[in-house]
């Protein structure tokens, strides 16, 4: 991405595999465990959820298997112009701006039954920590 060339799925994917694992063993410890990437598609987040069975299967997973984590999405949603004037402020940041197109093209943005929210990034950045803080909080995004 640091060359200004989009990732593909199969650079993807076993990195969505790592973050599977790490979120897998917080979970063995009961930890709460924010994480924040570009889980542009309804595949990626499935990997999050289930890791490599996703890939292998479309399949519900079968009794015996390690059971799907419980993950809020949250789905930060904004114009494009708004995006990239952020980008434009960051300084050392391995996304650079000629990539962001490539991002919204890539995007499949969450739908029922994914458990998520969506806030809007024309909001603050203290607005969409709360937003979402009180929707975790409140229990308006029941993780089932």
């Amino acid at each position: 991405m640091e060359r200004g060339i989009p990732l593909n799925d199969e650079d993807r994917i076993p990195w969505l595999c790592t973050l599977h694992d790490l979120l897998r063993r917080e979970d063995t410890y009961r930890q709460d465990t924010v994480l924040a990437c570009s889980a542009l598609k309804r595949m990626y987040r499935r990997v999050l959820i289930s890791g490599a069975s996703a890939i292998e299967s479309n399949q519900p997973e079968q009794p015996g298997e390690n059971p799907a984590l419980k993950i809020l999405f949250v789905h930060l949603d904004g114009p494009m112009d708004i995006i990239a004037g952020r980008l434009e402020k960051r300084r050392g940041h391995f996304m650079p701006l000629e990539l962001l197109k490539s991002q919204f093209d890539t995007l499949e943005p969450p739908s029922a039954p994914e458990n998520f929210i969506t806030v809007s990034l024309e909001k603050s950045l203290p607005e969409i920590v709360l937003e979402i803080e009180s929707t975790i909080l409140q229990g308006e995004a029941l993780l089932e």
